[in-house]
């Protein structure tokens, strides 16, 4: 004949209490999921679904009215919502700046080989046209 160790409902309770508040944050010790459900109750408290909705049905049910009442929206979950519609808005931020520059960069490159064609073709004419250097630039010193 097997025996049974007694059951502690009291601790029964607390750890329904636990794993309800814990997947209502969104920061689960057991469950992959995350879902807000009875199902991922009972696999997050660690309890039999015959222990739960024999002697704590009520907790079982308090646990499903927080998650109306919640919207089915945890918290983190609704946290997390936010802080992607902001780093989607940085990244199209982000990508028009980037499409910005890419323009002065290929406007600057155009500018580049036009200047560089110029340069070449004042070099072959400078035996033919006569060009006067300038004298160099002087330095100013700090007192102007």
């Amino acid at each position: 004949m097997t025996t049974r160790r007694p059951r502690d409902l009291s601790a029964e309770r607390s750890a329904l209490r636990a794993a309800a508040d814990r997947l209502l944050k969104g920061t689960p010790l057991h469950s992959e999921t995350c879902r807000l459900t009875v199902t991922e109750l009972l696999r997050e408290s660690g309890l039999r679904r015959d222990v739960v909705y024999g002697d704590h049905k009520d907790l079982a049910e308090e646990f499903q009215a927080r998650v109306r009442a919640q919207q089915r929206t945890p918290a983190i979950s609704q946290s997390l919502a936010d802080e992607n519609a902001e780093l989607k808005q940085k990244l199209s931020d982000t990508a028009a700046a980037l499409a910005k520059e890419r323009q002065i960069t290929a406007a600057l490159r155009r500018l580049v080989a036009e200047l560089d064609l110029e340069l070449n073709a004042m070099r072959e004419n400078a035996g033919a046209a006569r060009v006067t250097a300038l004298p160099p630039r002087r330095r100013m010193g700090r007192n102007g």
